[in-house]
């Protein structure tokens, strides 16, 4: 085997006297692609910052990173900047915020040339142009700014940008996180091609053991800032030894839903729902399409697709956000059309909304009892501040958090305890039904499993709808008792979950399914 490109010994990182990183070895050779696997917190990402000399300045570390046999810690800014984006490529995890908004794409990959090459722009602009066109961006793409481009494509963007000048090293934080699986195996098939025609090494940093499963060929097990166990890819998953590593895989391994009770009446009946936006050119994009279906109380419909297949305007139609075409929503006898006043509020008591990103939705100077008591000036009767703070801690102790959480702030909160305080929020004017939009995409598989939980527990004891939108198709089985199929803002297949995930009839959805990394498929063929 060739000599590793990178070479991680020891490595520890304190901040504040608190330990981030504690021993951490791990090595990367060339052509090789490791995958570095743990739950949030667990010392991913600052591994990979320490690597790039990017940790915090309060950061104290020891231990060596070496870089083809160069130490790279206590190197100075000079030669880190050097090495950063020709030796060393990063790829981050949410590329709208790792991209310049006021530079096109083709711009920002052509500075990495100019910054580390003698080159005139032309020469930059024509490796620029090469790098994108190999991740599968044209020219007319490449002229666009990020916000005009697709969340898949910004990351084509990132990745472009990374290896533009061929590094011998690609690090890679969550690079395939909230894309749906199409993009991501995309994605992830970009980064492997990298790897083998280039021979680059690639250090992968994710949460997820489905998707690196069948990718990685080491996989390192991380938990609280140090690695617990490592090995080649199948024999490590085969024979996992540490109590984490197999709550891990355990987590990871989603269990499908139990049988369910008949469901009841309709609760929410949508019939030849259309939903259009005007585009300022004056074109108008039809976003959903003729889309008719209904959902029983007390049962969960999941609806799938990839990104811009609609999924997210149908939610919104549903939550009475979007002005409806054709005939109607009707949700518990009461339509969605023409929302006002009384009609509105008694509306949206019945359906509330889990968002993706719950930091993104809070304000970050409310307390969490504001926030959680935000959804009751839907009602005609406004509780008092002591019925207030009375309801947001009952929604909170059903949630699993104690009502000291209450007078604190959501930055204060990890990402499942913010999503719980979402969920909480939810539940607050008690609804008939509610909508998860992508409301796991962003947890770790461990957190994951605890939300699925605490949804089913949920419905159980409250009769809950739920409305499951996701990109993800290894959750459906654990929480939907059917699933809709989205393409084009139209439906292309529906039924029961089991049958459409063991003999789907049409080709998008067999597409879909097919790029969802199945870890216990892979465990069986392993």
């Amino acid at each position: 085997m060739s000599a590793p490109v990178l070479e991680i010994d020891q490595l520890s990182l304190e901040i504040g006297g608190r330990k981030i990183l504690r021993g951490v070895s791990v090595t990367v050779a060339p052509g090789e692609i490791v995958a570095l696997v743990g739950e949030s917190g667990s010392g991913k990402s600052m591994t990979l910052l320490a690597t790039l000399g990017l940790a915090p300045a309060a950061a104290k570390i020891s231990g060596a990173v070496l870089f083809k046999g160069e130490a790279l810690l206590g190197a100075g800014e000079r030669r880190m900047t050097a090495l950063r984006g020709a030796g060393v490529g990063m790829v981050f995890q949410e590329p709208a915020t790792a991209l310049n908004p006021v530079q096109t794409l083709l711009r920002q990959v052509a500075e990495t040339v100019l910054l580390h090459r003698r080159a005139s722009r032309a020469e930059a602009d024509a490796l620029a142009l090469a790098s994108l066109a190999r991740v599968g961006l044209s020219a007319a793409q490449a002229a666009r700014f990020p916000h005009q481009v697709s969340g898949g494509q910004r990351q084509r963007a990132a990745i472009a940008i990374a290896t533009v000048l061929a590094p011998q090293i690609l690090l890679a934080d969550e690079p395939t996180t909230a894309l749906d699986v199409t993009t991501q195996a995309q994605i992830m098939q970009l980064l492997q091609k990298q790897v083998r025609e280039a021979q680059t090494g690639l250090l992968l940093v994710t949460h997820d053991l489905g998707l690196v499963a069948s990718v990685a060929d080491r996989i390192a097990i991380m938990k609280e800032g140090e690695i617990v166990e490592q090995g080649s890819s199948p024999d490590l998953l085969r024979g996992l030894q540490h109590s984490y590593s197999q709550d891990l895989l355990r987590a990871s391994l989603v269990a499908p839903r139990a049988a369910r009770r008949a469901a009841g009446a309709p609760l929410l009946e949508v019939r030849d729902v259309r939903v259009s936006y005007a585009l300022k050119s004056g074109r108008t994009v039809r976003a959903i399409d003729g889309v008719s279906f209904a959902l029983p109380e007390g049962e969960s419909l999941a609806i799938v697709g990839e990104s811009g297949s609609g999924k997210s305007s149908l939610a919104r139609a549903i939550l009475g956000l979007e002005k409806i075409a054709g005939c109607a929503v009707h949700l518990g006898g009461v339509s969605a059309a023409h929302l006002k006043g009384p009609a509105a509020r008694a509306y949206r008591r019945q359906v509330q909304i889990v968002l993706q990103d719950p930091f993104g939705s809070f304000d970050p100077r409310w307390r969490v009892e504001d926030i959680v008591a935000e959804p009751f000036h839907v009602l005609d009767d406004k509780p008092s501040a002591a019925e207030r703070r009375v309801g947001a801690a009952k929604a909170l102790g059903e949630v699993g958090l104690a009502s000291d959480a209450l007078r604190r702030f959501p930055h204060e909160f990890s990402g499942g305890q913010r999503q719980r305080i979402a969920i909480a929020r939810a539940l607050i004017t008690a609804p008939k039904l509610v909508v998860l939009d992508e409301a796991l995409s962003a947890l770790d598989v461990s957190t994951r499993a605890n939300i699925l939980a605490l949804l089913a527990e949920l419905q159980a004891k409250r009769g809950l709808s739920y409305l499951f939108i996701t990109h993800d198709l290894a959750v459906v089985p654990a929480i939907a008792d059917r699933v809709l199929v989205l393409k084009a803002g139209k439906i292309v297949e529906q039924g029961d979950v089991p049958r459409i995930f063991a003999a789907p009839e049409h080709a998008y959805t067999k597409a879909l399914l097919e790029a969802t990394p199945r870890l216990d498929a892979i465990l069986a063929r392993s």
